[in-house]
């Protein structure tokens, strides 16, 4: 193999690495931190960034549900009540797409979710190692919700239904899983309906690297969060929330 082509690719293979490693952990961000890497950093055009995100989804969803699975997180009782929601949400953003500018809504989701991280951080101070969970009541409608702002606004699926799992009192560890297992048959349904638009174009090289780094850190993702206490879990998707959400809003706001 061509040696240069290899290191055009490493930059992207790291991006998608560290991506899918807070990701798996954490149940959130690597679309939010994969495109802000992308455009920001390594300088791909937005359009491209996402075509790429969207394609590397496929695969990076897939392994970190496998691993999830294999590692015990997974509630599939949650499981089923996110995922038919979740891709009749997604497939009417996917639709809706062309016609509704998602960008309006953006800011005020974004300011939403800041808030959400900020509670967790505080539920993550508080909570005791007696700590109570409770059966989320909510489920339905937040797959909903979260499927369709993850196709019409460009992601959402781990933010939204993650911390709003949490905030109602759920079990960081197994939230986590389940969420990142049922994100695969979301990401899979959204990508079919925007496929014949995409095509092999956005097979880039930028694609292929995150691919690689993607699912090298699945397995790592999903051995993490097994690992790690539930009080320190909840604080760090309060603290990624947080500073991807205000990233997001303050770059909406003044773009």
């Amino acid at each position: 193999m061509d040696i240069q082509l290899v290191e055009s690719i490493l930059p992207f293979v790291a991006v998608g690495f560290l991506a899918q490693l807070i990701d798996g952990a954490l149940g959130m961000a690597f679309g939010v931190i994969t495109n802000t890497l992308l455009i920001s950093v390594l300088g791909v055009a937005p359009a491209r960034a996402s075509a790429s995100v969207h394609i590397v989804e496929c695969f990076t969803t897939a392994a970190s549900g496998i691993s999830h699975i294999a590692h015990g997180n997974v509630d599939w009782r949650l499981f089923g009540r996110l995922v038919v929601p979740g891709v009749v949400g997604g497939v009417c953003g996917a639709y809706l797409l062309s016609s509704i500018d998602a960008a309006v809504a953006r800011p005020f989701v974004m300011a939403y979710l800041a808030g959400i991280g900020i509670y967790l951080i505080w539920r993550a101070w508080e909570m005791s190692h007696h700590h109570v969970h409770k059966a989320p009541r909510y489920i339905a409608p937040l797959g909903l919700v979260g499927g369709f702002l993850d196709a019409a606004g460009g992601g959402g699926w781990g933010p939204v239904v993650t911390s709003n799992l949490l905030v109602q009192g759920s079990e960081p560890r197994r939230t986590i899983g389940t969420v990142n297992a049922s994100e695969f048959v979301l990401t899979l349904t959204i990508s079919a309906t925007f496929l014949f638009a995409l095509g092999a174009d956005a097979f880039t090289k930028a694609a292929v690297g995150l691919i690689i780094g993607g699912l090298l850190a699945a397995p790592v993702g999903a051995m993490l969060v097994k690992r790690v206490s539930a009080k320190l879990l909840l604080g760090l998707v309060g603290v990624v929330l947080l500073v991807t959400s205000l990233f997001n809003l303050l770059r909406a706001v003044f773009a």
